[in-house]
């Protein structure tokens, strides 16, 4: 098992892998300050597919709302 520390080095380092690090900050803070409900959002998501898909979706959500403005 690890410890909490290892866990957060190692979520910070996944992150940062797959969103950078400016937006890994951005992420945690946004769950910082936000309420959010890991678990229901977690539900949501099909297991199935990869960070890549799941990241694809998320930047497309984002973008379309980005051009809202």
């Amino acid at each position: 098992m690890m410890t909490d520390t290892e866990i957060r080095v190692k979520g910070a380092q996944i992150l940062a892998k797959y969103l950078g690090d400016i937006e890994m900050e951005r992420f945690i803070a946004l769950i910082q300050r936000e309420p959010f409900d890991y678990t229901g959002w977690r539900q949501g998501m099909n297991e199935d597919e990869s960070i890549e898909a799941i990241s694809q979706k998320a930047m497309a959500i984002r973008h379309k709302d980005d051009s809202g403005l």
